[in-house]
């Protein structure tokens, strides 16, 4: 029993446009020294699946940049690999605007070969706007136990801690796991089943899919292919115990990045026996704490020269905290520089902004005060 994987790169960009206008969904910085796609991908690898598709369409240069040859993520492989899927454009979209994929079988119809030409048994299809640390493998066994056409895993949450900022996908399945309905919606209160964007289908199902899908002009893979075939088709549910977070909007991004803080989520995460979260390694000088420093609760990375205070935040690699600065509640990504006797408060810095002295920003937890990359204050 073998198993291959696809990501979905910019599946959902729209929900964090002030994170994705220069990047893919996939490489949205996370956890001071991560990318978004860093999550699926190490779920994969440690599942044991090596063969994992990689579905594109635009500002995927960062992305290829921390991807390489994979080899970070014992992926550089002669045989298997990660494969980069290029954007699915017609000879009829020749000289016209190219747009995202507006639904999911856009995108899987330019990874139609690519499926067709593997040959294992069953596909991990996996969008990269979720972070949890999961056991594909015993969700690829339970799949292939029930006889099920697909499995969708779900996580039961609170809707009042999603951060929503667009409607979910919501499964209700009964006492034997088979999913009875599958709607979208956008919960506010009260307990839900989550569909967590990870779904396990055979290849014969997912071809037979694809091809329908053609044949009759469909274009959304919910709401054309599932919904319609509830009442015929085997599709289960399996329940994910585990950490889970989804990256909605920017303050559901915020407060996902809070949490990091938190010793559940670092568990759940980063502390799973045999299921490291791997990234791209980079050899930086260690952080210089100078006279005066005072950090507290924080996640510091590499290359970072703290002067002044840090609380609550995370900084990532090559950050300089200026004297009598005091940062708390913030994320300041990649190569932020903040002068002398800046005040920051549930503050995202996007990489290489430059803060200058005596400036005052603050935001809220609900709305987090951003500046974009390149961007001075």
């Amino acid at each position: 029993m073998t198993a291959a994987g696809l990501i979905f790169a910019n599946i959902h960009d729209q929900s964090i446009p002030e994170l994705t206008r220069v990047r893919s969904m996939a490489s949205v910085p996370f956890g001071c020294r991560y990318r978004l796609i860093d999550f699926t991908l190490s779920n994969m690898v440690n599942s044991g699946i090596n063969r994992i598709g990689l579905i594109t369409h635009h500002n995927y240069q960062s992305l290829l940049d921390h991807i390489g040859t994979g080899k970070d993520w014992d992926l550089a492989r002669r045989s298997g690999g990660i494969k980069l899927i290029p954007p699915y454009i017609t000879a009829y979209d020749q000289g016209t605007r190219i747009k995202s994929p507006s639904h999911r079988l856009e995108a899987l119809f330019g990874a139609k070969d690519f499926i067709a030409r593997c040959n294992e048994d069953y596909f991990v299809l996996s969008d990269c706007d979720i972070i949890c640390n999961i056991d594909l493998s015993e969700v690829i066994e339970a799949h292939a136990a029930s006889g099920a056409d697909i499995t969708f895993v779900t996580k039961r949450m609170d809707a009042a801690a999603m951060h929503l900022a667009e409607q979910v996908s919501i499964i209700a399945a009964d006492e034997d796991g088979k999913v009875t309905d599958f709607t979208r919606a956008q919960p506010t209160e009260g307990m839900v089943n989550l569909y967590t964007n990870i779904m396990v289908v055979s290849r014969e199902y997912l071809l037979t899919i694809l091809a329908a899908a053609s044949a009759h002009g469909y274009r959304s893979f919910f709401a054309d292919v599932i919904v319609p075939s509830l009442g015929t088709a085997n599709f289960r549910a399996y329940e994910y115990d585990g950490w889970y977070a989804y990256i909605g909007s920017l303050e559901g991004y915020f407060a996902s990045s809070m949490d990091m803080l938190t010793q559940e989520a670092r568990e759940g995460l980063f502390a799973v026996k045999n299921r490291p979260v791997l990234t791209k390694v980079r050899n930086s000088a260690p952080t210089k704490y100078k006279e005066g420093a005072d950090v507290k609760n924080s996640f510091i990375a590499d290359g970072c020269v703290i002067e002044g205070t840090v609380e609550n935040s995370i900084l990532f690699r090559g950050v300089k905290v200026g004297k009598g600065t005091v940062v708390k509640n913030s994320i300041l990504m990649q190569d932020t520089y903040t002068g002398s006797d800046v005040t920051l408060n549930c503050v995202i810095t996007d990489k290489d902004v430059t803060i200058r002295d005596g400036r005052h920003l603050s935001g809220h937890k609900t709305m987090p005060f951003y500046v974009g990359k390149g961007g001075s204050v």
